[in-house]
């Protein structure tokens, strides 16, 4: 018996072809909307809609950043940056990782020590600085230690939801099988627990990058934390904007660099 071939009228194509125009028009909308935005305000401070001494010209910004590229300056206090952020990153992270894991896989510990980390957690990490300042000084190993306490509740917290959130059969089934704790850890707790773990680090990477700024802010010579405010404190208003917007960029390619990673080693997590 053969087939019978269905004739779509004109406007039930188009309706059937509409989601697909939509997102086209929401992807271009996607790319083309951070072009927009710089166009309108460099419109707008042509035409001085907007004051330029506090928002100078997107191409004034660039010529700034240009200047600052070609002195290799910029390099300079972006590579002071990227050695404490990675440094202070992880310092954190691997005890974080290291103790979520336990805490999730051990309830009497949890319940020891999870008290302390939930009252030390909500204490803001900028409000300690004064005291680190004082204890480990205004070189770089004060921004290494505040760095670090701030990606480890980050990523603390996130393993040890991770583990926790483990369908209970898995553990059953491996018990029943004899497995050991190390066994039961390496093929079952750590895998279910990666994807939390890497949205730790992402959350901990965008952390870094501003407690970092604030912490170069105040005791530091270098770094681009420190540039923003040496520009502050000069009315430098476009180098400040390029400070600004050579922190952003760092922070999103440290995330899109992770995010790359976890493509790689956790391809059964969704994305």
């Amino acid at each position: 018996m053969s087939a019978v071939p269905v004739t779509l009228t004109e406007d039930e194509l188009r309706r059937l072809k509409a989601p697909a125009r939509r997102e086209r028009l929401f992807r271009l909308a996607s790319y083309f909307s951070p072009l927009l935005l710089l166009l309108l305000w460099e419109l707008s401070s042509q035409l001085n809609l907007i004051d330029r001494r506090f928002f100078p010209a997107p191409s004034a910004i660039a010529q700034t950043a240009w200047r600052m590229v070609l002195s290799f300056e910029l390099f300079d206090h972006i590579g002071a940056t990227l050695r404490r952020v990675g440094v202070g990153y992880a310092m954190g992270a691997v005890p974080g990782i290291v103790m979520g894991l336990i805490l999730g896989l051990s309830r009497p510990t949890r319940r020891i020590l999870g008290p302390i980390f939930s009252a030390l957690y909500p204490v803001p990490k900028i409000a300690i600085l004064p005291l680190i300042l004082l204890i480990f000084g205004v070189g770089d190993a004060s921004k290494f230690v505040v760095i670090a306490i701030g990606v480890f509740f980050l990523m603390f917290y996130n393993t040890m939801s991770g583990v926790m959130q483990t369908p209970q059969i898995y553990m059953d089934v491996a018990k029943n099988a004899g497995a050991s704790r190390f066994q039961t850890f390496r093929r079952i707790a750590f895998p279910a627990a990666l994807p939390s773990i890497f949205t730790g680090l992402k959350l901990a990477a965008g952390s870094s990058y501003i407690i970092i700024a604030a912490a170069e802010f105040l005791g530091a010579r270098s770094g681009v934390g420190f540039f923003i405010w040496a520009s502050w404190q000069t009315f430098a208003v476009s180098r400040m904007f390029v400070g600004i917007v050579v922190i952003s960029a760092l922070g999103y390619l440290t995330i899109l660099a992770l995010e790359a990673l976890e493509r790689r080693f956790v391809p059964w997590a969704k994305h």
